[in-house]
């Protein structure tokens, strides 16, 4: 027998959640070249951080940032920078998330995309580093 969802066949579901799946796959693909590509010694701080893909902000993220209804973020990094950690104290779990659907709304060509996707990951990991917009606006990483 074969199960039915809203009037949509088994089989075309299947076919749906591998398209989302193989989408996915290429968009961690993306994020991991990013990753791959930071040198060092900056990417040694990539083990202090834990790297999320999320398909958009979740309505807490968007509250947080202040995001009007139609802003959102491509990246967002969620911590303490390392120029403000105390000698005394435990450093906040940090955390860079990668917002997927915005970027490949944003930037449908592949090439485009890959390119953008490099420039949040550097601009989240410099947050980490503790360098501001301003700076990252003068660098070209905005």
């Amino acid at each position: 027998m074969s199960k039915r969802h809203r009037g949509v066949p088994a089989a075309e579901l299947a076919a749906l959640h591998r398209r989302r799946q193989a989408r996915h796959a290429r968009f961690e693909d993306l994020v991991n070249r990013a990753l791959a590509g930071i040198p060092m010694p900056f990417a040694a701080a990539l083990r202090e951080v834990a790297i999320v893909i999320a398909d958009e902000p979740s309505p807490e993220q968007r509250r947080d940032e202040s995001l009007a209804p139609d802003e959102t973020l491509y990246g967002l990094y969620e911590g303490v920078p390392r120029t403000a950690w105390g000698a005394d104290e435990v450093p906040f779990p940090n955390v860079i998330t990668i917002f997927r659907l915005p970027l490949e709304g944003d930037f449908p060509d592949p090439l485009e995309l890959e390119d953008e996707v490099r420039i949040t990951v550097v601009h989240e990991l410099a947050h980490h580093m503790g360098i501001d917009d301003d700076r990252l606006t003068a660098l070209g990483l905005d």
